[in-house]
C-alpha cells in the first residue's frame, strides 16, 4: 500500500485549473499519462461536471468529515468532492491512474492518495475514527462484495454514498417478495438503511457502460438486532443457494419441524418471502 499525502495540481491546456473532467478532458489525461482504459478493472470514468457536482452535494459533507472514495480514476468526484474541503482518502488500484491522480488533485494536505487493492486493504490502518463517510463510483465488478465487506467489518464507515449498477443497487434495497431480495439484501438491511436516491443514466461515462447505474445511500443502524450474525448469514446463504425450493427443503440440515414452529415460520414457504424480522427468529430458534 503505497500513500502520497501532496499530490500536484494539474491544469488543462489552457492552464484553467481542472474542477471536474468533461470527455475531452479525460481523453487528455489519459493520452499525458500514456493510459488506456482496462475493462477488467470495469474502469468507466464520470465526464459530466453536473452528475459529479450533484453527488457531491448529496453526500452533504463538510469540512469536518473524514471521505473515503474507492476507484476515483482521473477524480471527477473527487474534484468535485473537494470543493467541500473534507479530509479525503482516495484508494485506487491501478497504479498508472495513481500517478495521474497525483497530478489532478490539488496540493492539499487533506487529500490522501493511496495505491492498493480495496478489497485487501487493511481498513483499520486505513480509518482509524469513526464516522467516516464512502462516496465512490465503485467498480461493477467488485461493487456487491466490498460494500458486504465494509458493512461486516468496518463499522467506522457510518454512511455510504455509492454509484453502482442499477440492478446491484436494486438488490442492495430490495425488500421480501421481490425478485432482487437475496443474501445481499437482508445483509444490508441488518446493518443499516438503504435507499436508492437517484438514477444515473449511462451517458454521463466514458466509455458508455451497456447498462443503467444507481446512486444509493447507506446509512449505518444506530444499533443492531441481538441475533448471532455468523448463523443468520449462513442459513440466509444456503437457502438463497436454493431460493425455489421450499425452506424445509433448503435448510433440511440446519433446521429442524420443531425450531420451525418455535419462529413462528411456515417451513413451506421460500427465502424470499421471509422479512428481516423473521430471519431473526429464525437465527434465534437455531441458536437456542
Amino acid at each position: 500500500m503505497c500513500c502520497d499525502r501532496r499530490p500536484h495540481r494539474c491544469s488543462d491546456h489552457r492552464g484553467v485549473s481542472l474542477v471536474t473532467h468533461s470527455k475531452s478532458q479525460i481523453k487528455e489525461l489519459l493520452e499525458a499519462h500514456d493510459l488506456h482504459l482496462r475493462r477488467d478493472l470495469g474502469q468507466n470514468f464520470m465526464a459530466d461536471a453536473n452528475t459529479a457536482r450533484r453527488i457531491a452535494a448529496l453526500a452533504e459533507v463538510t469540512s469536518t468529515d473524514n471521505v473515503l472514495e474507492i476507484g476515483p480514476g482521473l477524480g471527477s468526484l473527487t474534484l468535485a468532492l473537494h470543493e467541500y474541503r473534507p479530509r479525503i482518502v482516495a484508494i485506487e488500484y491501478d497504479r498508472g491512474m495513481v500517478t495521474a491522480l497525483r497530478d489532478v488533485v490539488p496540493d492539499d494536505d487533506n487529500i490522501s492518495v493511496i495505491e492498493a487493492d480495496a478489497m485487501q486493504v487493511d481498513w483499520h490502518a486505513v480509518v482509524k475514527t469513526d464516522d467516516w463517510v464512502l462516496v465512490a463510483n465503485l467498480p461493477y465488478n467488485i461493487a456487491t462484495p466490498l460494500v458486504c465487506d465494509l458493512l461486516d467489518d468496518v463499522p467506522q464507515i457510518s454512511r455510504m454514498l455509492i454509484l453502482v449498477q442499477d440492478e446491484a443497487a436494486n438488490r442492495f434495497v430490495a425488500s421480501e417478495g421481490s425478485k432482487q431480495y437475496g443474501a445481499v439484501s437482508i445483509k444490508v438491511a441488518h446493518y443499516a438503511h438503504a435507499k436508492k436516491v437517484a438514477h444515473i443514466p449511462r451517458t454521463v461515462f466514458m466509455p458508455q457502460p451497456n447498462v443503467e447505474s444507481a446512486l444509493v445511500d447507506i446509512r449505518r443502524r444506530d444499533t443492531l438486532a441481538e441475533v448471532n450474525v455468523d448463523t443468520m448469514f449462513s442459513l440466509v446463504k444456503t437457502a438463497f443457494g436454493q431460493r425455489r425450493k421450499m425452506l424445509r427443503r433448503s435448510l433440511s440440515t440446519a433446521v429442524d419441524a420443531e425450531q420451525f414452529a418455535s419462529a413462528h415460520i411456515d417451513s413451506q414457504r421460500r427465502p424470499e418471502t421471509l422479512s428481516l424480522d423473521e430471519w431473526y427468529a429464525l437465527t434465534k430458534a437455531v441458536s437456542a
